[in-house]
This record gives structure tokens, sequence and C-alpha cells, in this order.
């Protein structure tokens, strides 16, 4: 194969005989391969053919050979739900299988190429993050599977389509999960959207409104927030700490159309979302605005950016981590351009809806801003380290209380090494407790 990128949601994709590159027939936006006979489609807009229209989120296949002499008998293998999305397909030699997110939880499900008969892959787990590829696709049926949850640590298993797969190994475990419970819950947002969120906290947490609280979240790029294993949490549960997942849109949980429900001018769903979710948990009385810190980085850092100055009411502690921040001028920053198809361009009339995300442009001195964390690198080379500094040191020109914490090593992951991770990982603790348990 060889790809040609066009846009960071477009591109083309060619087979290559010898010299000679044919393109593969099918929308820019979707993602196309081929496996021995068949070519597979992933869509990420509706497409019309000969007179049938397949929604975003989509999984199409057709006769390899048939497909490249230009005939259109396509079969549609997935069509997503209102709760269910395509997290990922992959082939063996002789099967196909799909990873299906329904309401965040992994299903994987084993589909016979030409009757295209689906059943549950043996011994799948049902619950949990889970992840599958092939041993040799060209030579059995056999896979690898991973599984991680947030108090499960991350586990390796080889199976095979036609038995149940057997553990090989597994991370170790930093904590105690003895008393520890895992729950989904379902927030309203402002539009009525029905927004998840992940719950993690002891199974008699007292509804007094009074447990520490963090609530992470990310809300882009198609990202799926899915269940996953961090040993850092283990000492603020020991703590009496609550830990908050929100599937905001903007993310890949529900697919295409939960993640282009946010794009650009409709960027602040996502925040609303985010917002929808900390009103939850006040309601169900899990914490209160002086109980309740946020964490996000990158992408995540600009969401809870954005909460700050957006939603300072809702949060007692803020850790803002890699961010983008100054929205006016990201484009021109590193690999800032190659967002746009994210954000807009400020350089264009854009600039109308992007001004109302650009946590930078609308921090005030004269409103009440919750204590914030920023964490960033000198040497981050996907988000220039300019959005924190610059956002530091108007909010301390401004009166309000920032802490500032900038690596000279690492890149976009902040950290050089495992000790430097460590480091800033408690740093992010320490700031939270201090301010959210006093």
């Amino acid at each position: 194969f060889v790809q040609r990128a066009i846009a960071f949601y477009e591109n083309e994709v060619f087979i290559r005989e010898g010299a000679k590159l044919t393109r593969i027939d099918a929308p820019n936006s979707a993602n196309k391969s081929a496996h021995r006979e068949w070519i597979t489609i992933e869509l990420r807009e509706p497409w019309e053919v000969n007179g049938t229209t397949y929604v975003a989120g989509s999984l199409l296949a057709a006769a390899y050979d048939d497909y490249m002499a230009g005939k259109r008998e396509l079969i549609q293998v997935f069509a997503p739900t209102a709760t269910t999305s395509l997290a990922g397909h992959t082939w063996t030699r002789n099967y196909l299988i799909l990873n299906v997110l329904d309401d965040v939880k992994n299903r994987l499900y084993v589909l016979t190429p030409g009757t295209w008969r689906s059943e549950p892959l043996k011994g799948a787990p049902t619950i949990g993050t889970v992840g599958i590829s092939p041993v040799d696709d060209e030579e059995s049926d056999d896979y690898f599977m991973t599984e991680s949850g947030y108090l499960t640590p991350s586990t390796l298993s080889y199976g095979s389509v036609a038995t149940e797969p057997k553990q090989l190994k597994s991370m170790p475990a930093f904590f105690d999960t003895k008393g520890l419970e895992v729950t989904q819950h379902f927030a309203t947002s402002d539009d009525g959207t029905r927004v998840p969120y992940f719950m993690v906290a002891k199974q008699d947490v007292v509804r007094t409104s009074d447990n520490p609280t963090l609530l992470y979240g990310y809300g882009g790029f198609e990202v799926s927030l899915t269940p996953g294993y961090s040993g850092s949490l283990g000492d603020w549960f020991a703590q009496g700490g609550v830990y908050v997942v929100a599937n905001i849109r903007g993310g890949g949980e529900y697919g295409p159309r939960w993640h282009q429900a946010a794009l650009k001018e409709h960027r602040l769903k996502a925040y609303e979302d985010f917002a929808a979710v900390a009103k939850d948990l006040f309601a169900k009385k899990v914490t209160r605005p002086e109980r309740l810190g946020i964490q996000g980085g990158s992408n995540g850092g600009l969401l809870v950016g954005n909460m700050l100055v957006l939603y300072p009411e809702l949060f007692g502690a803020v850790v803002c981590e890699v961010p983008l921040l100054d929205m006016k001028r990201y484009s021109h920053l590193l690999a800032g351009a190659s967002w746009m198809a994210e954000y807009g361009d400020p350089d264009t009339d854009d600039w109308n809806f992007i001004q109302s995300f650009s946590p930078y442009q609308n921090v005030k001195a004269d409103t009440q801003y919750p204590p914030v964390l920023f964490m960033t690198s000198t040497r981050d080379d996907r988000v220039h380290p300019g959005h924190a500094r610059k956002m530091m040191a108007l909010m301390r020109e401004q009166g309000h209380d920032v802490t500032y914490y900038e690596n000279i090593e690492g890149g976009h992951g902040g950290a050089a090494d495992n000790q430097q991770a460590a480091m800033m990982r408690a740093l992010a603790w320490t700031f939270l407790s201090q301010r959210l348990t006093k």
C-alpha cells in the first residue's frame, strides 16, 4: 500500500503492483484497507453508492477484484447504532474480527467472509478495554489480546478464533483494589445529549458531597477514553478519593458522529458535556465544587483550560498539562497547523468561533478562578510550551493562584524517563490533595 495524506482526516490509498499505483476509489475521509480477496472501507461520513446511503461509522466490505474493476457490490458488515461504534477491526487469515464499543464497553465479534455471519469471540472479556491483533494474518487465525481496566493491570493473552484465549503475562498491580468498584453513569448535557462517564470509588462511598474527586477528560480527535490502569491512583483511593472519566463529545466513543458533534464551531458542546458530568456528580452528592478537581493534557489541556475560564464556579483545582491555550496562534506553533481540521483556521473568519474556546483570550482579572497547576516541557515538539508560559504569566499578572512547572527534558509526554514521570505525577497529586482535601 502507498498512502498520501491530504489533511488530518483525509487520505488516498493506492495499491502498488510493480511500478503501477492504483487508487482505491473510496471517500478520502474513509479508512481503506485490503486483505487477501477483500477490501474494507470504514466511513467517517455518509456515502451513497448505487442508490444506497451508508451512514458514517459503517464498515463496508467488497470482493477485491470486482471492486478494483469498478463494480460496487458492497456489504455493510457493521452499522452503528445509538449506543455502538466500531473501535477497530483486524483480520486473521480466514476471519474478520470487529472490536465494537457498546456504551464505551468493548465487545469482540468474529465474522466469516462471504456469509458475514457474526458471532462473539470465544472467551473475550466483557469489561475493561480490550485490544486484539493477529499473530500472522496470512498464515493463521491466532491472535494476541490485551485487556486493561481501572482496577485491572494490563494483561496479554494468546488465542485462536476456534479456542478461548490463555493469559501469557500480566503487568504488576500497584494498589489493593479491595472495596473499590467501577460504575458507569450518564449525565445530561445542555442540549439533552446523554453523556457517559465512569466513576471509580469505594463501594460504600458516602454521599455527603464531601469526597475529594478528580474528573479527567479529553474530548477531541476521535479519541475514545476507555478504562485503563494507572498505578498512581492507588494513594488517591487510599485517601478516600474518587476518580471520574468523562466520555464527552469530540471523542470517538460513539463513532464519527460523536467526534464531529464537537468540531470547530461546535467545540463548546464538549465543554458543556464536561460541565454536565460535574453537575451530575454534585446532584448525586458524590462531591461539591470545592472538592472537585479536573485534569487534562494536550487537547485535554485545552479542555480544562476552557473549563477554568468558562466554568470557574464548578471546580476547586485544575491540572492543565502540555496544553493548547492561545488558539489565536496555535496554528503557527510546531504541529499546530495540522490540527486545523479539528479546531479551524484562526487566520480566517474561523476566528469568530475559535475565540470562544481560546482560554488565553478569555481569562479575566476580575473573575475568581480555582487554583491551577500548569505543567509543560521545554522540549515538547507537538504543543509549544509557549501556550502554558503565556497563560501562567497573564494569570499571575492578574493576581490569580497559579503554579507552574516546566520540565527541561521530555517531549509531548512531559517527561524523559520514569523518574521524571513519577515526579510529575507526584507533583500533580500533591497539588490536588492540598487543594481538595483541606
